[in-house]
């Protein structure tokens, strides 16, 4: 075992992270009241081929590893885990199905532009009486001659408003249960499909959730994404993957936590000394490197294996859950250092534990990991 970074994932590291504080950092607190992903920010993202990390140059992608995209998410969420999340969602999610399952003629039609960040992606699973148990969902897909018509609606969908290309689930044979229910790719702007609700989060407010509503969408066979009936277990597979980008992006949340927390306690004086003297402020920046390395770890091994094309369910949601679990607390723990400090938005503080949340829920909750590794681990 070698757990050393290559020199390329050194300079990989070093130069997402500059680029995270100078064009993101100045901004962060700007894009988080906006409540909206700066749309400038998109060209530059995909310049240095952050919107497609893990796409062949075929398709004009950077052609990097799992591990080197665990390095771009983690340094983007060490500045901004909103940013992370979208970058995250659109090239783990949609990106991520399409090259996964699709044909080669919607790889050809969709991918170059998701790459190259002239669009971002959205992925519609999630429904308002469908969340942990997806395959309750109600959206239908109903066939009408060389046509599938599409009704229902998606909710907490990132980029639901902005996306200019959506993965969704739908039912297309209620009887088959899991095994009817397909994907479906199309661009935003087709008739029949429309953004509804915005939602006004508590944090990750800079990346765009919203409600995506069908109403007679009518898409040709052709957009079809993956097999019919083999839309949920094709999602399965998408989401093992995708947990390993939030566990990523758990990672640099709590370094940057960790980090802002340890700078304070260099800084802050109390009776005469800089609290970071005192033992109570040491043992909390202690566990909270020492879980950090962990969490890190994990991730890397699941993104390893993945590099393998090797399974990874098991090792991706364990991956998940320690790291979400641990950027809460040390998100809190951030807070608690700064007292009065961590409760006001002069100190990034407030925002970290803000984002942080989302983590624990996002991409199957804590409770939907521990299930996932049990049956793994009975053989279930």
């Amino acid at each position: 075992m070698d757990f050393r970074p290559s020199d390329e994932q050194k300079i990989l590291r070093r130069t997402v992270r500059e680029f995270a504080e100078v064009e993101i950092q100045p901004h962060v607190m700007e894009w988080d009241e906006a409540q909206q992903f700066a749309p400038d920010l998109l060209p530059k993202l995909a310049a240095l081929g952050l919107m497609g990390i893990q796409f062949s140059e075929e398709y004009g992608g950077a052609g990097m590893s799992a591990v080197d995209y665990c390095i771009c998410i983690e340094e983007l969420a060490r500045v901004d885990p909103a940013i992370a999340l979208s970058v995250a969602a659109h090239n783990g999610l949609c990106s991520a199905h399409i090259g996964m399952f699709g044909t080669q003629a919607q790889k050809t039609q969709y991918l170059p532009r998701l790459v190259k960040g002239e669009v971002l992606g959205a992925w519609g699973l999630t429904e308002s009486q469908a969340g942990s148990d997806a395959a309750a969902m109600r959206t239908v897909a109903v066939r009408q001659g060389q046509c599938w018509v599409l009704n229902g609606a998606k909710t907490f969908i990132t980029h639901g408003a902005i996306g200019g290309v959506m993965v969704v689930m739908a039912v297309t044979d209620r009887a088959k249960g899991n095994r009817g229910i397909s994907a479906f790719v199309l661009e935003h702007g087709t008739p029949g499909m429309s953004a509804g609700k915005k939602e006004n989060k508590l944090g990750m407010r800079a990346s765009d959730t919203s409600e995506v509503i069908f109403q007679d969408c009518r898409l040709p066979q052709a957009q079809m994404l993956g097999e019919e009936g083999q839309g949920f277990i094709n999602t399965l597979q998408v989401l093992d993957a995708g947990r390993i980008g939030i566990a990523a992006l758990s990672v640099g949340l709590a370094q940057g936590a960790y980090e802002a927390a340890r700078n304070y306690a260099k800084e802050r004086r109390q009776f005469g000394q800089p609290i970071g003297s005192f033992q109570a402020i040491q043992w909390k920046l202690a566990d909270a490197a020492t879980k950090i390395e962990a969490s890190r770890l994990l991730t890397y091994r699941a993104a390893y294996l993945k590099d393998l094309g090797r399974r990874m369910t098991k090792e991706s949601a364990m991956a998940k859950l320690y790291a979400s679990e641990t950027a809460v607390r040390v998100a809190d723990d951030c807070v608690q250092i700064h007292g009065g400090y961590g409760f006001v938005k002069d100190y990034p503080a407030e925002k970290y534990f803000r984002d942080v949340k989302l983590l624990t829920i996002g991409e199957g909750t804590s409770e939907i990991q521990r299930l996932v590794i049990a049956r793994q681990l009975l053989g279930q």
